[in-house]
């Protein structure tokens, strides 16, 4: 009897042993599982709110269209200009019994159109190879206005003037985007300061009157002063320019609006969307040229979060 006892305690030893792996493998088991399913659903939900957001830049490039069909200047009292506030998806869905507000998915979508050409564009500091003087103090005035430093347009014109150079074998990498002069070396305070008022276009283009901040508008005219440019802002938001000579008449005669640098019409427009999926948010940002009716993607670019706990 008593050797059996020995016995009993290891065969007791060894199943709990036993039990202890294939809890232990059961348990990985799960996970794997569990992991699985959340990087499953993660995909899932990425790739819905990547078609949702597509299907939101072909309706944005449909407005625009039919904008260009209309003619006339582009302004900021034309429908592509009102934003899309956060509104739930199955809002925008076929009112039906199965598919409704209250039924429909916990997913959210904003967008917005905006002028790409209502912002100082980076391009036209330089031309065949060298940086052009009006446009240089151009972006004087408009790094005055913001209050940046002195030595900002100055800095910026020569990294670009570096980046565009096709001589130039050891030249940085070329800007597509305004946070991209972070590249160049532009410290992350001041490049919060100009990325609303700036751009960089595939070529040089006129500020459009009827959209640019007063900033861009002193930047875009000559001798013309804050003052002046807010009487601008307050003359076309009653009645948006037409021409160049509505906006001359509001400006001192001494000043001259020259048709290459400013204009009241359009080509190049920013569209965003934002697709905000559960605790997951996508958004992107698309640059598109109007060519008559046909709208042409040049950049697109997405980025995905994760919300922090609200």
């Amino acid at each position: 009897m008593s050797g059996r006892r020995p016995q009993r305690g290891a065969a007791l030893l060894i199943a709990m042993i036993i039990l202890a792996l294939v809890a232990t493998l059961a348990a990985g088991m799960v996970w794997q599982q569990w992991r699985a399913v959340q990087v499953e659903s993660a995909e899932r939900g990425r790739t819905q709110s990547a078609w949702i957001l597509a299907g939101a830049l072909d309706w944005a490039r449909l407005i625009l269209r039919e904008d260009s069909r209309t003619g006339g200047p582009d302004h900021l009292g034309e429908p592509w200009a009102v934003p899309l506030a956060e509104a739930r998806l199955s809002t925008f869905l076929a009112a039906d019994r199965d598919n409704n507000a209250d039924g429909g998915p916990e997913a959210f979508l904003a967008g917005a159109i905006a002028d790409a050409q209502g912002r100082y564009n980076l391009r036209n500091l330089v031309d065949a190879g060298k940086l052009v003087p009006d446009e240089m103090a151009a972006l004087q005035r408009l790094c005055t206005a913001l209050g940046l430093p002195g030595d900002t347009a100055d800095r910026i014109g020569q990294a670009l003037l570096a980046a565009w150079s096709p001589q130039n074998a050891e030249a940085p990498i070329a800007p597509r985007r305004a946070s991209d002069l972070a590249w160049l070396g532009l410290e992350p305070g001041l490049l919060e300061r100009l990325r609303p008022v700036v751009e960089v276009l595939p070529v040089r283009t006129p500020v459009n009157l009827n959209t640019a901040t007063r900033e861009v508008l002193v930047a875009a005219i000559d001798g013309l002063d804050l003052g002046s440019a807010e009487r601008l802002v307050a003359t076309r938001q009653n009645k948006p320019f037409k021409q160049l000579g509505d906006a001359k008449a509001v400006l001192p005669g001494t000043l001259v609006l020259d048709p290459k640098r400013v204009s009241v019409a359009s080509t190049f427009f920013e569209i965003r969307g934002r697709m905000r999926l559960g605790d997951r948010v996508l958004e992107e940002r698309s640059l598109v040229e109007r060519r008559g009716l046909d709208i042409v993607v040049l950049l697109r670019e997405r980025q995905s979060q994760v919300l922090a706990d609200r």
